[in-house]
């Protein structure tokens, strides 16, 4: 050892951040997954169908809830998007997300087709994609 090893010794090396430290339990993290899948499935559907209009703004609100699907399906569910390169690199990175980051981000996302065009179609297609961004947004409170 040199004498500038015994004047500052190593720092004990920082845990990497993962999932696995936010708090949240095996099976609550499963259901926040399949409330994304299916959020996303929703989404895709609902999407699909406000867009068979002739109306701009729901085409626009159609547009957007199949961007989600496709954000959900990539950050939840990577294993749908295999044919994406990037995709388990991007989902990588949402699994070192904040609980609470992931919620306004899920919650964000869902709240936009509805502001565009205010239907049964957009509430209903965005309603379990919201939820999935209110699961991770309880989980970022934390155990009672």
């Amino acid at each position: 050892m040199s004498a500038q090893d015994e004047q500052f010794p190593a720092a004990p090396p920082e845990p990497a951040a993962s999932s696995s430290d936010d708090g949240m339990t095996w099976w609550y993290r499963w259901l926040c997954r399949i409330a994304g899948v299916i959020g996303g499935l929703s989404c895709a559907f609902a999407g699909l169908w406000n867009c068979v209009t002739i109306n701009p703004l729901n085409i626009a609100a159609g547009v957007w809830m199949m961007l989600n699907a496709f954000v959900l399906f990539l950050c939840e569910a990577p294993f749908c998007c295999q044919f994406i390169e990037f995709a388990n690199a991007v989902a990588a990175r949402a699994d070192r997300l904040r609980p609470w980051h992931k919620a306004a981000f899920y919650c964000g996302m869902a709240v936009v087709p509805v502001l565009l065009s205010l239907t049964l179609t957009t509430l209903f297609g965005n309603a379990i994609a919201f939820g999935t961004g209110v699961l991770y947004g309880l989980s970022a409170l934390g155990k009672k």
